[in-house]
């Protein structure tokens, strides 16, 4: 898919709808200065060029549950392996992020589960049947922060 050129517009939108995606399309047209039908027409076309993947709520996963956050290293024993695997651990629930890295490990995942029991039966019963080398965990005690990645269109470096 081709890039889509970002203009200022397009970043002042995409700053607004970071802060709240349930902004109307009415409030961000006031604080652009366009019209709402402007605004409706670029997020359209931001999110039919890719550039907006949706919008989302955000649930906190203690609060339903889910007490421990864990990261984990997957190392696959072929490089064969990373279509199957990663369609596999698609169907894990717990796995809520699967990354391709660099460095020691093949596959990086982040996985919720309700207690570290529970985490302790998606790797033996979800994860050591995918057939991996071996995993390496990180249990996540609290989230310091998290927040949105930076929209900035200016100059690449400052």
């Amino acid at each position: 898919m081709a890039q889509h050129q970002l203009d200022d517009l397009d970043e002042k939108i995409l700053k607004l709808i970071i802060g709240n995606a349930r902004m109307p399309f009415l409030e961000i047209a006031r604080e652009c200065n366009v019209s709402g039908a402007a605004i409706h027409q670029r997020i359209q076309k931001l999110t039919n060029t890719g550039v907006i993947k949706g919008a989302e709520y955000i649930v906190d996963n203690t609060r339903v549950g889910y007490q421990t956050c864990a990261y984990m290293g997957l190392y696959l024993q072929s490089p064969g392996q990373f279509p199957v695997v990663t369609e596999a651990l698609q169907q894990i629930p717990e796995v809520v992020e699967c990354h391709y890295t660099t460095g020691q490990y093949d596959l990086f995942i982040k996985i919720y589960a309700k207690n570290n029991q529970h985490l302790l039966h998606v790797i033996h019963n979800k994860l050591q049947p995918l057939g991996l080398a071996r995993t390496e965990s990180l249990i996540s005690f609290k989230e310091a922060f998290k927040r949105p990645m930076p929209i900035d269109f200016g100059p690449d470096f400052d």
